[in-house]
């Protein structure tokens, strides 16, 4: 098999298994993770999709939404301090109040 201009610096063996079996390593913070076929592989053998990565991106995400959310609401609470009073009520007093105490 002829080899394209790109490929001279590998080897025979690395060069089969690029072309033939779409297996490359990836380099930089990447060392020792690789793609093989449409899946990424990591260094221990876990292999992710695409679709599995997809879903990891959306749940960092929504965690990181729903950390602000919650760091957001704390702010606001922690700047409440009113009090807040409760007063009881008899419904028949409620009642009377609202309707009379005649019926009809």
């Amino acid at each position: 098999m002829p080899r394209c201009r790109h490929c001279s610096a590998e080897t025979d063996d690395a060069h089969y298994e690029r072309v033939v079996h779409n297996r490359c390593s990836l380099h930089g913070p990447w060392t020792g993770w690789r793609m093989a076929g449409r899946d990424l592989v990591s260094p221990h053998g876990d292999r992710f999709s695409p679709e599995r990565l997809e879903g990891l991106a959306w749940r960092m995400q929504a965690e990181a939404r729903r950390d602000a959310a919650r760091a957001r609401n704390e702010t606001r609470r922690a700047g409440q301090h009113g009090m807040v009073t409760v007063l009881r009520v008899r419904q028949c007093d409620w009642h009377a109040e609202r309707f009379g105490n005649r019926a009809g």
